[in-house]
């Protein structure tokens, strides 16, 4: 019976063991998929930008040299974040959404005007669009805080209602810019997020009601948006004026087909599509590589946001639920932008001026959501290492047989 006992104690630890070195501390498929999607808007953002860049800088690559730089620091800044422990961020997070609001003051005051819009601040050569830190910021705060007054936020209308505060504080200041698209993305960020904290229905319902009403009041006060609006509504009404942006990108979506019509070989690139390389880089992309190449770049997009999800629920069933509630934002955040992105060049939703994850060329974009997809990294590292440490505990108790 003795050496019954010994050799089971052997088996499971042999197979503790085992499974402590068969384990990757790392998840191999989000690295893969944040890197194809960085490798598709690449050599996407360099088809689409060519012919602009060539008149503007005469040099067709001048926009995929920078758009390369971009990913280099934005892979840096994953790199560097990698490194930075969870609970650093757990521990800050009051103060990283303090910086937020700085950046956000800051850019009205000494930012640089582009288009009839503030929303870069310039440090030597090195140019911010503060929106894009604010968003991330204020997600870590937010994950921070439901850690903080759980119980607030799920019991009572008190709990529920201070981040909203905050919320209120950073859409005034992006509105300022004005930068609508940004607040909407967080406002729809924000009611995911405490949905899924628990908050109550009756609760859930009344502040999605309110941020619609707002952000029609919102539309109807400013005679810009309200063009957009009609634009998005008929663009064919009027498509050399207000509707040209539009219909110029359903024209691309239409020639693109099933297939596309290869890879460089797109016709509205040739500056018929304003900001082809940014905002509508998918009509270009639907263009030149078809349904095919949108279904595997949202197939892409997709699964990311399922393992953030995923990792999300993983994190709270661990006890770690400030890793789980920025793991959710993270999830949501990414697929709402994407949603409003495609929306926007597809003719489904009003054009918003929001940037695709991962693919759209733009530094500030670019590194923001590399950090994000770090920190879902981090997140994952550090549940790993939870399971080590316990199948560690479990090997010595086995020794102890």
């Amino acid at each position: 019976m003795n050496q019954t006992l010994f050799g089971n104690s052997l088996q499971r630890l042999f197979q503790l063991r085992h499974d402590v070195r068969g384990m990757r501390p790392y998840d191999l498929g989000l690295i893969m998929i944040a890197l194809s999607l960085l490798s598709m808007g690449l050599v996407v953002v360099t088809s689409a930008s060519m012919p602009v860049a060539a008149r503007l800088f005469d040099n067709p690559f001048h926009f995929a040299i920078r758009h390369v730089i971009y990913i280099v620091l934005a892979l840096t800044a994953a790199l560097i974040t990698l490194q930075v422990p969870m609970r650093w961020w757990r521990m800050t997070n009051a103060y990283l959404l303090l910086l937020a609001l700085v950046l956000l003051v800051a850019v009205l005051l000494v930012g640089r005007n582009v288009n009839g819009s503030t929303r870069w601040l310039a440090l030597g050569p090195i140019t911010i669009q503060a929106a894009e830190p604010a968003k991330l910021f204020f997600f870590v705060y937010l994950a921070g805080y439901l850690v903080r007054r759980y119980e607030e936020v799920t019991e009572n209308l008190k709990g529920f209602i201070k981040p909203l505060a905050v919320l209120f504080v950073l859409a005034f200041l992006l509105l300022m810019q004005p930068d609508l698209g940004t607040v909407v993305v967080m406002f729809a960020t924000t009611i995911g997020l405490l949905f899924l904290a628990g908050a109550k229905l009756w609760q859930f319902f009344g502040l999605l009601i309110s941020g619609l009403s707002a952000v029609v009041a919102l539309i109807m006060f400013e005679e810009y948006r309200i063009k957009r609006i009609t634009a998005f509504l008929d663009p064919w009404a009027d498509p050399f004026g207000s509707g040209y942006q539009l219909t110029q990108s359903l024209m691309a979506y239409g020639r693109g087909d099933i297939l596309g019509q290869g890879l460089g070989n797109s016709l509205q690139k040739l500056e018929y599509l304003p900001e082809a390389h940014t905002d509508f880089i998918m009509a270009i992309l639907a263009e030149e590589l078809g349904f095919a190449g949108v279904c595997a770049l949202l197939s892409l997009l997709l699964m990311m946001v399922l393992k953030a999800l995923r990792l999300g629920n993983l994190a709270l069933r661990q006890g770690r639920p400030f890793e789980g509630y920025l793991a959710y934002a993270i999830g949501i955040w990414f697929s709402f932008q994407t949603a409003v992105n495609v929306g926007a060049s597809a003719g489904i939703l009003p054009t918003k001026g929001l940037t695709l994850p991962l693919v759209s060329y733009g530094g500030s974009s670019l590194i923001l959501m590399a950090i994000a997809v770090a920190l879902l990294i981090r997140t994952d590292f550090e549940l790993r290492m939870d399971g080590v440490q316990a199948i560690s505990d479990r090997s010595k108790e086995a020794r102890h047989e």
